[in-house]
């Protein structure tokens, strides 16, 4: 990211500074690409970037160097990572980040750099959104956007809990959100989508922006609307309605990584290299990715 003008487009940046106490260098060898990225481009997600920048706050890749009293790294161990705010005031879509060490998580053998990256942000969000709806075994839960990579991420988590998952997604992404679990797989591009599935939800996991006022419709009384698209409605019949903003989190995303490396998890990434991060970029933005995961290697 340049200047003013916000323009996206491949910079010469100057190195990042040596590691402070707490901190790491890395090199990254792939960076997730996420629709959040058109926010840090502007005004609406403060992540400390100065400009001229690299944009990027989830990646891979292996430790340089280590500031004083990091006790957990050593340099050449490999690591991902989701940072904000970026400590070295650039990101990801770099040759070299500098990053807080306590929200790296280890990189475990059998995941490549390209699966890692795509892990961090996506998985850390449906995580925490499943956390936060607080479901348990045999509970119904429903997610808008099921096809796109946080909602299929939540899909294969809340389907290992016993969870009955019902998601919202193209008729083309039907068969593939079944194989991850989905119970029911509703097409958005129905206008009367919800009037085609079973109200008396017990949560409802909203990925996709617009649907949050007919997600709430479907959830019981008492039950739980989380949002991910910062249009949670005003509660009613008792329902806990909250908007849901990712944190860093090493301990979840070292959970999350080691589920991917047993099959637990998976993921539809597309690798690109780091030259052609602005069409990435513009392709991400538009909701062009087609439910992959975009890494730019």
């Amino acid at each position: 990211m340049s200047g003013a003008e916000k323009e996206v487009a491949l910079l010469e940046l100057p190195e990042p500074s040596s590691p402070g106490s707490g901190q790491i260098l890395v090199a990254v060898e792939a960076a997730g690409v996420g629709p959040w990225d058109q926010l840090l481009n502007g005004a609406g997600w403060d992540v400390g970037l100065r400009p001229p920048a690299a944009l990027g706050v989830e990646g891979a890749g292996k430790v340089l160097a280590v500031g004083a009293g990091v006790a957990g790294f050593a340099v050449g161990d490999r690591v991902l990572a989701h940072e904000a705010p970026l400590p070295g005031g650039s990101g990801f879509w770099a040759e070299r980040v500098l990053i807080n060490a306590d929200h790296a998580a280890a990189c475990p053998p059998g995941l490549d750099a390209v699966h890692a990256a795509a892990l961090p942000v996506n998985g850390l969000t449906a995580l925490q959104a499943l956390e936060k709806l607080d479901l348990s075994r045999g509970q119904r839960l429903l997610i808008t956007n099921g096809g796109g990579a946080t909602g299929a991420l939540a899909i294969q988590l809340a389907a290992a809990k016993g969870i009955e998952v019902t998601a919202t997604a193209s008729a083309a992404a039907a068969e593939r959100l079944r194989g991850l679990g989905a119970l029911e797989v509703v097409d958005y591009h129905d206008s009367d989508w919800a009037g085609r599935v079973r109200g008396g939800f017990d949560g409802a996991l909203i990925a996709a922006g617009g649907t949050a006022q007919a997600a709430l419709s479907l959830v019981r009384d008492g039950g739980r609307l989380v949002s991910l698209t910062s249009d949670a409605p005003a509660g009613e019949r008792g329902i806990t309605s909250t908007d849901l903003y990712v944190r860093p989190d090493a301990a979840q995303l070292t959970h999350l990584a080691e589920a991917v490396v047993e099959g637990k998890l998976k993921q539809n990434v597309e690798a690109l290299p780091l030259s052609e991060g602005s069409a990435a970029f513009a392709r991400v933005s538009a909701g062009q990715a087609g439910g992959k995961k975009i890494v730019l290697t």
